[in-house]
């Protein structure tokens, strides 16, 4: 094992480089601190140092006492965790001297490695969108409702956002735009019911303030989804303390969040006041760009107040949602009543107050418990309910119910990555995100579904769009009742597609870009670009490809789970009305003798129209024509394998003729794609007539291309005008299906494409593509693994894996998390380099592990087999609890139940 040892000074970084256990270093250097560049810079010098040579750990010889951390140093004036700073640098464990001296080295590098392994830390405190992005990592939820990870005693400003949402519960405003009346819907941010601070001998209460805060640590541990912030202050009177706050939102008890509030005074005697509070003065303010839009959605209807228990009710405004919360504050000393609330708007808010005499270096420890009601998953009175609740919840309950449900999670759900600290921490944060974003929708009491968000923000609105096709595999393979339910949300409002496609004059169904509370569309009609801050036309809802990402689900639900029950009640009926859209939708070129589908846009979203074209929207997206043929493919398939008669009383539901039936296999085989003579498959038909951009000239101007679609708008442009793409398009139908069944799909279309055609498509569209979608890295790498380009995908997948916990957009992390990314993320590495395809016809495993990993470790549930996937550089190793027979690499492997199988690849 070869070590760093560092010794860290004011003005420099001495570090030297051994075998453990060696007395005498290798190699020695010392890196001068340079003023001018920032500390992350500075550490940079640290990795060039260290090119050429294995580091396995490090050890900071000269740490500070912390209570938080081990790796805490002075550098430049100022404290970091160099700690965490080189894991995240060099994917290393960094240790002090101390911990090596009461553990030993091997067990302080072990400890280390596990502890980071199970915990999502930040250190300092950040402003602005820094501090926003973190936020949202820091999300405690349970699927009812989402909390940002902001501090108890912020409000909502520049630098801090401690938003509330609820799932489904959405608001619709109007706003005059230009003398356009435009009407936005949008999860509402909900009172803010966390809000909890401390006084000092009844001075005013304690606000977040840079000049007063020496330290602040937040560690989200993910055994428990528990949320621990610790804070070193000192007051301008003089007066320190240390505040410890615990927050966690119960999984099993879903209305409940519980907040345990511990404060220490270091250097005085006196008297401690606690202040607590439910402030329903907040508004949707997460996002810049809505800031024009009429962003109150909330009305205060009444508080009530008791000794150590407020309420606060409510009603948003347009939607009429009702709902409560409830707040009881416990601890130490007697209840006060709160001082007199001076602001213009303090009718909206609801105060209480402890106060309790203190002596220096004891601990005092309050619990705020907090429960929230909607008239939404409620019936009956809401008071009744938040007071019953409120008096059954408590701290300790609520932490022995997260261990008990995340132990469970994590046996079920876990991913163990050896040898990289870094993925394997952000593997289950994404774990974390996929689950506390839905939990609670698996009760089937709460009426919604996997918005792209997630519950940590308000960017998107908090709509559901495409991006649960990424994540509903995983929640099929974990929690096949939170996955129906999720598309239950779906079924609820065929009625809603059906109707929007009948105003379209189409038949079937046409489920929308954007949904939220009924099912209707719900995309803005203009768009503010940044750059130019002026308002664009927005035409995404012509990505009526979402309709096929609802089948896709549909289907890929069933196949993983075997659940039969749901086709024939559900899912048929939404596969019909779906095919009958796109039937509709499909023209025959009499000329051709081919199917056209117009007027749609592709996943890319730069291109929405033909550049002097009175029409909207593409002709014969590649993407959209691909899956359409696949659609009708399962489609024609199903209905001869499913009961006969509950074929035929769908049918009749839906008026699915024999007629229409026809129609499906003439137009699965006739529809019109755009290929050139060199095999490259066309995004849309007249694809190959638009100029390429030149990147490089851009990337000189403006550095950052990702949103090129905004930069040529700013200059007079638009991207539908050359071949640029914000994200996969043309080859999204290899990531949802695989090559093989995508040349399938090319050749029953007529349409023969030449050997190696996916590695020249492939190459063909990553030089005209951006990558302005936090998804499109993660689908480039699951293509370019499936083309051998392994570098590259793991490039990629890095990218895509970092790209929350780095806010590699430059902001969009403060607006939430991208859930569908994380879900995207999560079963590649087991689908992909793995190899275990379990979206395939039948289980295959084909491993292509990462050279950077050691070994994959994971369970998966599939047609109501648990199977258990060990696999390495060499070997699968595989159990199953009922005997089945699955194809590793060249071998049929039949399985007996418990009983492991090896083999070699």
């Amino acid at each position: 094992m070869k070590i760093i040892t560092l010794h860290v000074l004011d003005d420099s970084l001495q570090v030297s480089y051994a075998p453990a256990g060696q007395p005498a270093a290798e190699r020695q250097f010392t890196i001068a601190y340079n003023s001018d560049q920032g500390i992350g810079e500075n550490l940079e010098n640290l990795r060039v140092k260290l090119v050429g040579l294995d580091v396995d750990a490090a050890v900071i010889d000269n740490a500070l006492s912390y209570p938080f951390s081990d790796t805490v140093v002075g550098i430049n004036h100022q404290r970091i965790d160099i700690g965490l700073a080189i894991t995240n640098m060099l994917n290393i464990p960094v240790v002090s001297s101390q911990a090596i001296a009461k553990q030993g080295l091997n067990a302080a590098l072990q400890a280390k490695r596990d502890y980071l392994s199970w915990h999502l830390d930040y250190y300092g405190q950040y402003q602005g969108k820094r501090n926003y992005g973190q936020e949202a990592m820091l999300t405690v939820g349970n699927g009812f409702f989402g909390l940002r990870g902001a501090y108890t005693e912020a409000h909502a400003d520049k630098d801090n956002y401690p938003g509330l949402y609820t799932a489904g519960l959405y608001d619709q405003l109007t706003t005059n735009i230009n003398g356009r009346q435009v009407t936005n819907e949008d999860l509402v941010n909900l009172p803010n019911a966390q809000a909890l601070t401390f006084g000092v001998d009844h001075q005013n209460p304690f606000q977040i303030k840079a000049s007063d805060i020496q330290d602040i640590y937040r560690s989200l541990d993910l055994h428990t989804g528990a949320l621990t912030t610790t804070m070193l202050v000192q007051l301008s009177t003089g007066h320190s303390l240390q505040i410890k706050t615990t927050k966690l939102a119960n999984m099993h008890d879903w209305h409940r969040l519980s907040i345990q509030y511990s404060v220490t005074p270091l250097n005085f005697a006196g008297s401690l006041q606690i202040y607590s509070e439910i402030d329903g003065s907040v508004i949707n303010a997460n996002v810049d760009r809505y800031a024009a839009f009429d962003q109150r959605h909330i009305k205060v209807t009444g508080t009530g107040q008791q000794p150590d228990t407020i309420y606060l009710e409510g009603q948003t405004r347009a939607s009429q949602v009702g709902f409560i919360l409830g707040s009881h504050l416990a601890g130490p000393g007697e209840a006060l009543a709160a001082p007199v609330d001076v602001r213009p708007n303090a009718e909206q808010h609801i105060q209480q107050m402890r106060s309790v005499a203190v002596q220096p270096n004891q601990t005092y420890t309050f619990e705020k418990n907090v429960v929230l009601f909607t008239d939404r998953e409620t019936d009956g009175d809401l008071m009744t309910a938040a007071s019953a609740e409120l008096a059954k919840t408590a701290f300790q309950n609520s932490l022995a119910s997260n261990t008990t449900y995340w132990q469970k999670r994590w046996q079920d759900a876990d991913i163990q990555i050896d040898g990289d600290i870094t993925a394997q921490k952000l593997t289950r944060v994404n774990l974390y995100h996929l689950f506390i974003s839905t939990q609670a929708i698996a009760s089937g009491k709460i009426d919604a579904s996997v918005n792209a968000r997630g519950l940590d923000g308000e960017a998107y609105r908090g709509h559901v769009f495409w991006d649960e096709m990424f994540d509903l595999p995983v929640y099929a393979l974990h929690d096949p009742q939170l996955a129906k339910q999720l598309l239950m949300y779906r079924y609820r409002r065929l009625p809603a597609a059906k109707k929007n496609a009948q105003a379209a004059g189409f038949a079937g169904a046409m489920y929308p870009w954007q949904s939220g509370e009924v099912g209707d569309e719900q995309s803005q009609v203009v768009h503010l670009n940044p750059l130019t801050n002026t308002w664009d036309p927005d035409y995404s809802s012509l990505q009526r490809h979402i309709s096929l990402a609802v089948a896709y689900n549909v289907i890929m639900y069933t196949h993983i789970t075997g659940d039969q029950a749901f086709m024939t009640d559900y899912g048929l009926e939404m596969l019909e009305e779906i095919a009958q859209f796109w039937l509709s939708k499909a023209k025959f070129d009499e000329q051709t003798q081919r199917y056209t589908i117009d007027q749609v846009m592709g996943p890319d979203e730069f291109h929405e129209n033909y550049p002097n074209s009175d029409d909207t929207g593409l002709s014969n997206n590649a993407y959209t024509n691909l899956m359409v043929t696949w659609l009708f493919n399962q489609l024609t398939t199903l209905r001869q394998k499913l009961p006969q008669a509950k074929v035929q009383a769908v049918d009749q539901k839906t008026d699915f003729t024999k007629a229409v039936a026809e129609k499906l296999y003439g137009v699965s085989h006739h529809l019109k794609l755009d290929i050139n003579e060199d095999g490259i498959i066309g995004q849309f038909e007249g694809y190959f007539k638009l100029p390429q951009l030149d990147f490089s000239k851009y990337q000189k101007k403006y550095g950052d291309i990702s949103r090129m679609d905004r930069i040529l708008k700013a200059e007079g442009k638009t991207p539908d005008a050359y071949q640029v793409a914000k994200q996969a398009d043309a080859l999204m139908a290899f990531y949802s299906l695989d090559a093989k069944t995508v040349m399938g799909l090319l050749k029953q279309l007529g349409y023969d494409l030449p050997k190696q055609a996916l590695l020249k498509n492939l190459q063909f569209y990553l030089d005209r593509t951006t990558h302005g979608s936090t998804l499109s890295r993660i689908v480039y790498a699951v293509l370019t693994a499936m083309a051998g380009n392994m570098d590259q995908s793991w490039q990629l997948f890095s990218q895509a894996l970092l790209s929350d916990y780095y806010d590699i957009q430059g902001g969009t992390t403060a607006e939430g998390i991208h859930l569908g990314v994380m879900g995207a993320v999560t079963l590649m590495s087991t689908r992909h380099y793995a190899g275990v395809d379990v979206l395939a016809p039948t289980i295959t495993v084909k491993p292509h592990l990462p050279k950077q990993w050691h070994a994959l470790r994971f369970s998966q549930l599939v047609r109501g087999i648990r199977y258990h996937f060990a696999i390495d550089h060499h070997q699968v190793k595989v159990t199953a609890d009922h005997a089945t027979t699955l194809t590793i690499g060249q071998h049929q492997v039949s399985l007996k139940p418990q009983q492991p199988a090896t083999i070699s690849y």
